[in-house]
């Protein structure tokens, strides 16, 4: 190496010792470190040592050598490698994040445990961070494209946040193409090179097409696509047939009316409701779950690649299920007409909806017919239908066990879903919201019903020592959260009292039903959600805070959720007096089954993003009705009324003054002319750009209408 390559500064020096925090060094190997072969530069190195020393940054060990100080400031975290380069490291041990600058983030990658040295930078008055080593990656596999030179390529990631291309040799090509869309896994980093090396694990095709894209959104949360071909060849080679054995052990409902409630394009059909009317006049109902656990069994391959897993992955256009086609499909859907095997809670109700009786145990189910959610809404609404009767009571019913759910306490919070019309190549040429109808929650309350109950049975019913169980619970929201999202709704014109968690429910609760029609509703709404606290799967109860039950779980949906899966099967050694397999492991169980439903929820969103994106691109140019929907230091977010696609205003287009961030207030605010825009308000966007690859929405701002009067009374058209 030349001399004039070299640049030694007191700071590299001190990079080698926290790179080698438990070497001991003299100077000659420090420069040796540093390709230092200039005599003056390796004498500069040795001057740097005594200062190194006097600043408590490294120890004296014997004449000439030395080794970093050990209680020097380091940490331990995860980072975050934000757009502008830099990247925030959230300690392990608690506190604020840590800024690292973007030269010091050095071969860390978003997500990654790192070791940090922290100093203070007398320039900003802050702390900050250099990453001096990588403890453990998040994922070693990329989504991106790869550029081919020569014999070699390098691989460009679709994620901002990977701040260096990935080089890839010829012979760890894979027979990819220039410009098409792969998976690549990062197989070495050599500590001098700016770049790692890697390998194209996986070529999933052409940018741009449907799947590919799909599959490219799968991979990046590190969610499988594919099913390995032993499990696939398991599944084949089960049984659809049940034995005279198998019926005689189980209860026979196959004559009594049974029915399911779904979604039009739904396939796995895992619940079905039965009604009948008992001669002392109270309601038998029944609901009867897919009896997965009598087919997958612990250890086998399929439940080995289900517990992976962790759940079914809902995307725009298809459903990447827990378990392999031919038993979500057709072995256990609970399809019509179908002699189906079930776990069921059935429950005697009286025509007040007081629950008068449970049982709980393994069934033979016969479905009558397979419903719509819109059929049976259209039947709830007067129109005639199969089984009007019974679909009328178990509306009555419901509606019962909901009013006495409110009544506790339960936040009765409103969903509305994005979905899209796709044409034959899987594009968007339309897109609507999806509101929860009675028809849902009419499903919703006797599944929330069944879960409630087997888990009390399993706590607490009659027998003997419990084993540890499933629960799903939900903390009390942060208090600092509910404060800020109070003061926020005050601003807004919205009274939100919280003064204890009793009146807390009941705040969101009337705050909800305040807002209902109203422009702002969605955005609110979705701030509401954000101030809970996650519902996640664990052994150790502590209730459910949204629902306001004391013991909850997940019962519902064997077939797509892996959790009801242990659940029936903790259940069946309660039932059966066994010995419980399933308290070695089971914690850690749940941790992964939350986090596979974390990573789940994210493909979705992300699957949402893109297919809005595509939508509009075809709209560019085109003026919106929106709803500003977040406000930060760069621009504000607005939410498009119709088709809820939400894209940013920079605050740099926004040519008519100049704008400033005021976060007390969640607004922008002019220095000259003093407009301000604030969060919840109403505005008039144009589409400016669409980028299918960063999955990212650009609006300019048109207009925004007078106080108290709608857009059409303002621009007098229809938008």
């Amino acid at each position: 190496m030349s001399k004039k390559n070299i640049s030694v500064s007191i700071d590299t020096v001190l990079h080698i010792f926290q790179q080698n925090p438990s070497k001991i060094f003299n100077y000659k190997q420090l420069s040796a470190a540093l390709g230092i072969k200039d005599e003056k530069q390796r004498l500069l190195v040795a001057s740097f040592l005594p200062k190194l020393e006097e600043k408590k940054l490294i120890t004296f060990i014997e004449k000439g050598k030395y080794k970093l100080k050990t209680d020097a400031p380091y940490v331990t975290g995860t980072i975050e490698v934000v757009s502008t380069g830099s990247a925030y490291v959230t300690p392990d041990n608690g506190g604020e994040d840590i800024y690292v600058p973007a030269r010091m983030i050095r071969n860390a990658f978003t997500g990654d445990k790192v070791k940090l040295y922290v100093f203070f930078n007398k320039k900003r008055g802050t702390l900050e961070g250099e990453v001096i080593e990588v403890i453990e990656r998040s994922k070693t596999e990329y989504v991106g494209t790869i550029q081919i030179a020569g014999k070699y390529g390098f691989f460009v990631a679709d994620s901002n946040k990977i701040h260096t291309d990935i080089f890839i040799p010829e012979s760890a090509l894979n027979g990819a193409k220039d410009g098409e869309k792969v998976i690549c896994r990062i197989i070495d980093w050599p500590t001098k090179s700016k770049n790692p090396v890697g390998e194209v694990v996986d070529v999933l095709g052409t940018p741009g097409n449907n799947t590919v894209e799909m599959h490219a959104i799968l991979a990046d949360f590190g969610l499988p696509y594919k099913f390995p071909d032993g499990v696939e060849a398991q599944a084949e080679h089960i049984p659809t047939n049940i034995s005279n054995q198998e019926y005689k052990k189980r209860r026979d409902f196959r004559n009594i009316t049974t029915f399911t409630i779904d979604p039009f394009d739904a396939k796995d059909f895992d619940d079905a409701l039965s009604i009948r009317k008992r001669d002392n006049g109270n309601w038998e109902i029944g609901v009867h779950i897919a009896d997965v656990s009598h087919y997958v069994k612990p250890g086998d391959k399929i439940d080995e690649e289900a517990q992976k897993r962790g759940t079914s992955v809902y995307l725009v256009d298809r459903v990447v299920p827990m378990l392999p086609e031919k038993l979500s499909n057709f072995v256990c859907s609970l399809r019509p007409n179908e002699e189906k095997l079930c776990f069921s809670a059935v429950f005697e109700i009286t025509d007040n909806g007081e629950i008068k009786s449970e049982w709980f145990g393994k069934t033979v189910i016969c479905s009558d017919r397979r419903f719509t959610y819109e059929e049976v809404q259209e039947i709830i609404e007067g129109k005639a239908g199969d089984f009007k009767n019974e679909i009328l009571t178990l509306n009555r019913l419901a509606k019962i066990l909901r009013e006495e759910r409110f009544k506790k306490g339960s936040i009765n919070f409103h969903s509305q879903e994005v979905k899209f019309r796709l044409d034959e190549n899987g594009d968007p040429v339309g897109v609507y919201i999806k509101e929860q109808k009675d028809a849902h929650k009419l499903i919703e309350d006797f599944m929330l019903l069944a879960n409630r109950k087997v888990a009390e049975f399993c706590t607490k019913g009659a027998g003997g020592k419990r084993p540890p169980f499933v629960y799903r619970v939900h903390d009390l929201p942060d208090e600092e959260k509910v404060r800020t999202f109070g003061t926020f709704l005050q601003k807004l014109g919205f009274a939100f009292s919280y003064r204890n968690q009793n009146e807390l429910s009941k705040s969101f609760n009337k705050l909800l039903q305040d807002i209902e029609g109203k422009k702002e509703s969605g955005m609110i709404s979705q701030l509401a959600i954000r101030t809970m606290a996650k519902a996640y799967y664990t052994t150790k109860n502590i209730g459910h805070y949204g629902l306001k039950f004391d013991y909850y779980t997940h019962f519902t949906s064997p077939i797509r959720r892996y959790p009801d899966l242990l659940v029936h099967r903790i259940l069946e050694t309660i039932l059966e007096n066994k010995k419980s397999d399933y308290e070695k492991g089971l914690e850690e169980l749940c941790k992964h089954s939350s986090e596979m439903e974390r990573l789940a929820a994210e493909a979705e969103r992300a699957s949402i993003k893109y297919k809005q994106v595509q939508y509009l691109q075809k709209e560019v140019g085109k003026v919106f009705e929106g709803i500003i929907s977040g406000v930060t230091e760069w621009g504000i977010y607005v939410e498009l009324v119709e088709s809820k696609c939400e894209g940013l205003i920079r605050l740099r287009d926004m040519t008519d003054d100049f704008y400033v961030f005021d976060e007390d207030n969640y607004r922008i605010v002019g220095k000259r002319n003093k407009k301000k825009y604030q969060l919840g308000d109403a505005v008039l966007i144009k589409v400016k750009r669409a980028d299918l690859l960063k999955k990212q929405l650009d609006f300019t701002l048109v207009k925004t209408p007078e106080s108290g009067k709608s857009y059409n009374d303002e621009w007098g058209f229809e938008i």
